[in-house]
This record gives C-alpha cells, structure tokens and sequence, in this order.
C-alpha cells in the first residue's frame, strides 16, 4: 500500500515537472492563439474590400498578399518577428489615403469602427486594405507543421517582437505616411491611462511619420465615455503634452472636447443618460433617412 502511494506521488510529481517544462519549451503563451480560419478570413476581407468598400483599389492580388502576409511569421520563432518581415505584405496591399480622412485614435477603438462607418465618412487604418488584414485578428508561427500556432501566442509583455506588435507597428507608419490634408485624432477623456499616451502608438509609430509638408491642419477630439469620469480635456494633461508637441512641431491645431459629431453617435445607445440629454431633446423631432447603401467614392 505505501509503496503505491509513492508511485502515484511520484508519478504525480513528474506529470507536473511535465507540464511546466511543455509550458517553457512548448511555447505555451499567455495569449490567444491564432484566429480559426485565419487564411478565409483575411481573403475575404481582401476581396470584399477591394470589390466593395474601395474599388479604387480593384487590381490588388488577394492571393498574392495572403502569401506574403503568412511568409512574415509562418514557421518562424514568433518572438523573432519585426516590422521589416511585412515590407512585401505592405509594398503590396499600400493604396492612397484620401486627403482629409485620416483618423488616428487611442483607446477609442470601436467608436472609431463606427464614426468611420467603413470608410464612408473617414478612413482610420482599420478601413484600409493592409490596416483591415489584421483588425481584431490574432496570428503566430511555430515550428513544424502548419506551420501556424492555434493554441496560443505571445503578448507584447511577453516578447516584445511578436507578429502582431510588428505588423501594427509597421502598418501605423505607413498609414501615417499616406496621410495629407486635415488630420483628425480621436482621443478617450475618460482613460485612466491618459487621453495621449505618451508611449501609445500614435505617439511612437504615426505622428513622427506625418509627412509635414503635406498635412494643412490637425483636429484633436477629446471624447469621454458616455457615463464616464471626464479625466482629461484640452489643455489638460496628457492632452496638453500632445498640443505643445505638434506646437513645437509646427503643426496647425484645434482641439474640442466632446465634438458633437462624434457625441451624437456615442449617444445613440444611450438617449436616456444624463450626458445625452442635449441629444434626447433632437429624438423624435428629426427623422433620420437612411438610402440605398453605396461605396464611397476615393
């Protein structure tokens, strides 16, 4: 009977010791692993973006910029992934920015997603064709066949050359770069991490990418959180280090806190709230008409 106990003891022990050296070598990562059906996905949305959302872009290969997107981290040891492993991804899958559609943001993505409405109104890098690849998609490699993790990958805390830190990083450059005309940033006055992180990646990645010579004005948004705490505003905090560095950078600015474009769509979930209550007293007095869908015109 004690001699079992000890088997079992140690066999128990060895299952552990197991475990946690799968967890190391195996490259088990904290976070999710690659998006199911990642190929469909991202060849879908090519084709559908080139055919629909900007047919300006029609004679872009789907194939061909799928290929090079998965030769960037296929296969390879996902903390080893940098920007310059998607240089053909991007050569490929680049198009023009319309000049006045640029929209950058920090911590405000799905308002974004929706003021943008899918490029009609503005183009945020989501709504381009390289930026769209990779929109709420997770992807990494590893050795041995596919070749493609799907159990899991690693966070930016974790390594910080992963493949999706990469592909951000050099797709906000880019984006930066095609930028022209008014430039409008869309910040969050309700984050506890500041409005204007000074470490985000409009800080690092896209505004020191502006083109100057090409950009005539910058529009600052100052959005809070319907509901939430009002931590910074123009002038204020973080919001002021940006004014003072596109001051010093000689940029023309404006900044306004709660623009009323961007209110009245945070507000449409939310017409019995306090901080919409200038927006209620519209409901029911206009009607809103909503024609035939049509791509919009670059």
């Amino acid at each position: 009977m004690n001699n079992l106990f000890v088997f079992q003891l140690m066999a128990l022990l060895l299952s552990k010791n197991y475990v946690c050296a799968a967890e190391i070598n195996g490259k088990i990562w904290k976070g999710e692993g690659t998006t199911p059906n990642l190929e469909s996905i991202v060849i879908g949305r090519c084709y559908e973006y080139i055919a629909v959302v900007n047919p300006s872009v029609a004679g872009k290969n789907c194939s061909e910029i799928w290929k090079a997107f998965k030769s960037a981290f296929i296969n390879k040891d996902p903390c080893n992934i940098f920007p310059s492993d998607y240089e053909l991804f991007i050569n490929l899958s680049l198009h023009a920015v319309p000049p006045d559609k640029s929209l950058f943001w920090e911590n405000n993505q799905l308002l974004v997603t929706g003021y943008s409405d899918r490029a009609r109104r503005f183009m945020p890098l989501s709504d381009t064709l390289f930026g769209g690849f990779g929109d709420f998609l997770t992807w990494c490699g590893k050795a041995g066949s596919p070749g493609i993790d799907y159990n899991s990958c690693p966070r930016t805390e974790e390594c910080e050359h992963n493949p999706v830190e990469s592909f951000w990083r050099i797709a906000s450059a880019n984006y930066a770069k095609q930028s022209s005309g008014v430039i409008n940033i869309l910040l969050n006055g309700s984050a506890t991490g500041g409005a204007y992180p000074v470490q985000g990646f409009f800080a690092v990645y896209e505004l020191p990418n502006f083109q100057k010579e090409k950009i005539s004005e910058i529009q600052i948004w100052v959005m809070d959180d319907v509901g939430g705490p009002d931590l910074e505003s123009c002038g204020k905090g973080s919001v002021q280090i940006l004014e003072n560095r596109l001051k010093a950078l000689g940029y023309s600015h404006t900044c306004t806190d709660n623009y009323r474009s961007v209110r009245l769509l945070q507000c449409l979930d939310h017409l019995n709230h306090p901080d919409c209550a200038a927006v209620s007293l519209l409901h029911g007095a206009a009607q809103i008409y909503v024609g035939p869908w049509k791509s919009p015109e670059f």
